[in-house]
């Protein structure tokens, strides 16, 4: 089987996985990750077989619908691909991918580095910034029931893994918890470019927010 068969069976697994799954983290988001994937990939020297797969599948399971279980995915992932003959130099690579691409609070230091991990960390980090991060925060935050804001709950900037996973605030409270600090965390030139105006849009998504919730 090629590697170019390979992703399109990765494809169709994805899609298959994730269609009853939450707006933020469904199908369209893997392909907003892939094709940024795919963009950044063009100015890194990288194995782009990995790439791909690592953006296709690092949110097949995500532990934030698996009752915090990180492993789900990376079983299913090995499981899958392992089906598919895929070298297993390949397969724990993706498996690292998916283990270390989180957030996780901002507290959270990688155990393994790469610059594939880089690339698909980046594509990730860059759907959770501008109109679509903004999209998908309040997606979420409306999916698990939070309110949008509350000035007497404030932000706890560098959580720890554990309190990062059990937060409950006011969705307001996650740009400044994550989504604003993702510009200045991107790995790659591209992305760093790619992310600059997603933030500033954020930016004064926030002005204006907080202007019409003071009466102006």
């Amino acid at each position: 089987m090629t590697n170019q068969e390979i992703i399109e069976k990765t494809v169709e697994f994805v899609k298959s996985e994730l269609q009853h799954a939450e707006g933020g983290h469904d199908w369209w988001h893997i392909e907003r990750v892939w094709k940024n994937a795919k963009t950044i990939a063009q100015s890194e020297s990288v194995n782009l077989f990995i790439v791909e797969l690592g953006a296709l599948l690092h949110d097949i399971a995500d532990h934030k619908f698996t009752d915090g279980d990180e492993s789900v995915g990376v079983r299913k992932t090995r499981k899958f691909l392992t089906s598919l003959s895929v070298d297993e130099d390949v397969i724990d690579h993706v498996e690292k991918i998916m283990t270390n691409i989180s957030f996780k609070g901002g507290n959270f230091s990688s155990a393994f580095a790469s610059i594939e991990l880089k690339v698909v960390q980046d594509a990730d980090r860059l759907d959770a910034v501008g109109a679509i991060g903004i999209a998908r925060a309040f997606n979420y935050g409306g999916f698990k029931g939070r309110k949008l804001y509350d000035p007497s709950i404030k932000p706890v900037i560098g959580m720890t893994v554990e309190q990062y996973k059990n937060s409950n605030a006011p969705t307001i409270n996650h740009f400044y918890e994550k989504l604003l600090q993702l510009k200045n965390r991107m790995n790659t030139a591209t992305g760093r470019r790619m992310a600059e105006q997603r933030h500033q849009f954020m930016e004064n998504y926030l002005a204006q927010f907080f202007q019409e919730w003071d009466g102006g």
